[in-house]
């Protein structure tokens, strides 16, 4: 895929350094993105990758408007104006209702929902300058689709970023910038490191493919949105799970 200019697109990952993000990351590089990716501090993934010319990394800390902010402009300078965007920064903390912290919710709310407009909001405003539309890609998760026990805080971060993808879609289509979001399930990843074995194989049990998602699941979906495959796809929430809420 190229620019109208001949330069290939520029993409912007939130927490790009591990995980899924680090994933995502590495699967744009491999198909010839520029990428721009943050988070609060350096990784070893990061740090290897650094002499990359296609690849930027920056701490900033999506809680942080202002920090968001920096970081969207200096990745702009970096690499032209983004043609897609994908929310992958969240954090996970389980806890019933009754019991779970002020301060754990706070900080939910604070990356899960908060941070992911900050920095669409930052990214959309270059897009819309340069009339060239785009994607924009939030990674959800079947949780905030389900919904779990223990799990209500962090659901409510994941289905409210789905409500933005829908009302996002509608807000930005007729400035042919799409937003859709990938509702991922069990992922081989730092989020799961909190459940036991037991847990695993349960999850496991219950998914018709047999097995937990690994990243790579999820990058196939990912390049999708972002390619003129997916040109007339806008507002829609695709779930790669497989198989456990069918």
């Amino acid at each position: 895929m190229k620019n109208t200019d001949g330069s290939t697109p520029h993409i912007i990952v939130s927490g790009g350094s591990r995980g899924l993000g680090k994933g995502i990351v590495e699967a744009l590089l491999t198909a010839g993105y520029r990428v721009s990716t943050f988070s609060r501090k350096a990784t070893p993934f990061t740090e290897a990758t650094a002499a990359n010319p296609a690849f930027f990394f920056e701490t900033a800390d999506i809680s942080d408007s202002d920090s968001v902010t920096a970081f969207a402009k200096t990745a702009q300078t970096k690499h032209g104006t983004p043609f897609g965007l994908i929310n992958c920064a969240g954090i996970a903390r389980d806890g019933v209702i009754a019991t779970i912290k002020n301060e754990q919710v706070g900080e939910l709310l604070a990356v899960n929902l908060a941070g992911t407009i900050h920095l669409t909001r930052a990214v959309v405003r270059q897009m819309l300058l340069s009339k060239s539309g785009g994607s924009i890609i939030n990674i959800s998760s079947i949780i905030g689709l389900r919904g779990y026990s223990g799990l209500a805080a962090y659901a409510a971060t994941k289905g409210g970023m789905d409500a933005m993808t829908r009302a996002l879609a509608r807000e930005l289509g007729p400035r042919s910038i799409r937003v859709n979001s990938i509702a991922p399930g069990y992922l081989e990843t730092e989020m799961i490191h909190g459940l036991g074995e037991g847990q695993k194989l349960q999850i496991i049990r219950r998914t018709p493919l047999g097995r937990l998602g690994k990243p790579e699941d999820v990058t196939g979906a990912v390049l999708f949105f972002l390619s003129a495959a997916s040109a007339f796809i806008t507002g829609q929430v695709l779930t790669v799970d497989g198989g456990i809420t069918c």
